[in-house]
């Protein structure tokens, strides 16, 4: 499996889903495609899941995670990133190269402004689907991170309103995240530091 089959599985669970706003009915739909596949493929799917979490591993990302969640956390930040894989390919790729074009997405506008974005299942999709398929877990040396360096033109205090409004005007129009902080459901990050898996830079393991 590579990437670009990794997004048509996505793809044909969004279809299959009676509600594409239900992350995590699309993330258990794209785990019972997966579990059809062949076991090199579903450990391949694995490794391309996170891949996709390395590649979307950007402060303007968390920015624009804190701006819809009224906070995030580290974990928070991962889940987010689940939710937005299970956007389907496009979307995903508009987000991580600009995150303020989440605003023109019909869900998020209709949450607006107590959403909560955030999807843990999709982080276990192909874990599952070899369980499924096996009968057995994925060995816990199949795949690798290499996250990135966060970038430190970012590296400022994601509760300054000002800032934020002009770094990503359209989602905090739509959002009242200095509000919504101190009473979200979603663990609170003024500044985001390093999640415990970028520790060292390379690792390898289950999913949380």
């Amino acid at each position: 499996m590579n990437r670009q089959q990794f997004w048509v599985l996505v793809e044909e669970a969004r279809e299959q889903v009676l509600d594409t706003r239900d992350a995590s009915g699309i993330a258990c739909r794209t785990s019972e495609l997966l579990a059809g596949r062949s076991s090199p493929e579903i450990t391949a799917a694995e490794q391309i899941l996170w891949d996709l979490m390395a590649d979307s591993y950007r402060n303007p990302l968390w920015a624009a995670a804190y701006v819809l969640n009224g906070g995030c956390s580290d974990d928070g930040f991962d889940y987010f990133r689940g939710w937005l894989i299970a956007q389907g390919r496009t979307v995903f790729e508009r987000a991580v190269a600009d995150p303020d074009t989440l605003a023109v997405l019909p869900d998020v506008r209709a949450a607006a402004p107590e959403g909560v974005f955030d999807c843990e299942e999709m982080l276990s999709i192909a874990w599952n689907a070899h369980q499924k398929a096996t009968g057995q877990e994925l060995p816990a040396d199949v795949f690798t991170i290499r996250y990135p360096g966060l970038d430190p033109a970012w590296d400022f205090d994601f509760d300054d309103r000002e800032e934020m409004a002009r770094r990503l005007p359209a989602l905090t129009a739509l959002y009242s995240y200095s509000q919504q902080a101190a009473t979200s459901r979603v663990p609170d990050r003024a500044r985001p530091e390093l999640p415990h898996r970028n520790r060292p830079q390379v690792l390898s393991g289950r999913p949380p």
